[in-house]
């Protein structure tokens, strides 16, 4: 029977958190009375995670697939080959932790019946640690100003799409992706709700401060062009503010003389002017690596192995 319904949540070191996941995924999803399947993608893990799946997939092949990668390549590809192989007509992704509880998601796809093509979870008293949660706000403000995509919580992966959403997503030939904020600049009826969001129980978040400034940089380069025009408009102010002071200093040099003890001064402003431009070229290079990753057309990702029922 083909899936009405299609969860697809990426793994990576999961292995104190899966056996629960699925028997809540279980419990949610047969009240619903619509078929439906799960896709655990196997994102190079190195715990005992990999076994685990493969033992579920043994006990309930008719709901559940895996995709094993050979190879860590990040949440949003593993999220991306599962969208890539979903039957369903309703996709729901939501994070093996369990901070995203398994319960909440026929909200999802209540809202989603009502027309909506996609449908964000807004995670209600998150349960992050400080820097977390007040970074999460500065970036939606930052976000919202730079790219237009208003998103009260992009870091929630507590997420449902229409199948028509998840189709145009695939097309897209990007190497790095932000799901979130891509699916809004393609849903034509967008919404976010409230949901539950729980302390994680076991293991440990795999967003570091690296990731989380390499993810928010694929944000900001992948769906806007103003950090490039903005550092045009500051390299212009720096230019006339620098002609306005070397006309300056060529009058003083008339009427009043050489500066003698300027020496200071002159540091001063050439490590500022170094330091926009370093910053400049850093914004460029970014914009050039996402060129050059794409232009590559390597595969996102590496497949080790597929668990899944031919479909009937």
């Amino acid at each position: 029977m083909t899936p009405y319904i299609s969860v697809v949540i990426p793994i990576y070191n999961e292995q104190g958190n899966l056996l629960e996941l699925h028997s809540r995924l279980i419990k949610t999803l047969e009240p619903l009375k619509k078929p439906y399947e799960i896709i655990f993608i196997n994102d190079g893990s190195t715990d005992n995670s990999e076994h685990l799946l493969n033992t579920l997939f043994e006990k309930t092949p008719d709901e559940t697939r895996v995709i094993h990668f050979n190879g860590n390549f990040g949440q949003h590809r593993a999220i991306m080959a599962g969208f890539e192989r979903v039957r369903g007509e309703i996709i729901v992704t939501l994070d093996a932790d369990l901070q995203n509880p398994p319960e909440e998601i026929p909200k999802l796809i209540h809202i989603i019946e009502q027309g909506y093509d996609s449908v964000g979870g807004i995670r209600r008293i998150r349960q992050d640690n400080l820097f977390r949660r007040y970074a999460s706000k500065l970036n939606n403000k930052i976000r919202l100003k730079l790219t237009g995509i208003k998103m009260e919580d992009q870091g929630s992966m507590l997420r449902a799409y229409r199948r028509r959403v998840v189709d145009l997503m695939t097309q897209c030939e990007e190497s790095a992706l932000f799901i979130p904020a891509l699916a809004y600049s393609l849903s034509s009826k967008p919404t976010e709700i409230e949901v539950s969001h729980d302390a994680r129980l076991e293991g440990k978040s795999k967003y570091n401060f690296y990731r989380l400034m390499r993810l928010n940089f694929d944000l900001m380069t992948g769906f806007s062009l103003i950090p490039l025009q903005l550092f045009t408009f500051i390299g212009i102010c720096v230019s006339l503010v620098s002609s306005l002071f070397v006309i300056y200093m060529l009058i003083r040099r008339l009427f009043v003389g050489p500066e003698a003890e300027g020496l200071f001064t002159l540091f001063a402003i050439l490590y500022f002017l170094v330091g926009i431009l370093l910053m400049g070229m850093g914004i460029l290079g970014e914009y050039i690596g996402r060129i050059y990753q794409t232009v590559r057309r390597r595969p996102r990702y590496l497949i080790k192995e597929i668990l899944e029922k031919p479909p009937c």
